[in-house]
């Protein structure tokens, strides 16, 4: 029996976020929010993730909209790589 595979790769995850950090060398640092409902209370209340993400052009800057997709382990905190900046923070 010979088992087919799609052609069509699965799609990787994505986040949108804020740069908060970029003090490092072709990494940085991206806070995505969430909205959450409380168990007890069904009060939504806001929740941050940060994760790390490399950017081998150093590109984005504090207070960038940035998009990232999931990627392999690049180091011991990076699983994630920029793929675009959205929108430029003001200077």
């Amino acid at each position: 029996m010979e088992q087919t595979r799609s052609s069509a790769p699965r799609g990787r995850a994505t986040k949108i976020g804020r740069v908060v950090s970029d003090g490092m060398n072709k990494s940085i640092v991206v806070e995505v929010g969430r909205r959450v409902q409380h168990d007890r209370y069904k009060r939504t209340i806001r929740r941050t993730s940060r994760f790390m993400a490399h950017d081998e052009e150093n590109a984005a800057r504090v207070g960038d909209r940035v998009r990232i997709e999931e990627t392999r382990p690049l180091s011991k905190r990076k699983r994630w790589v920029l793929r675009e900046v959205l929108v430029k923070a003001e200077a």
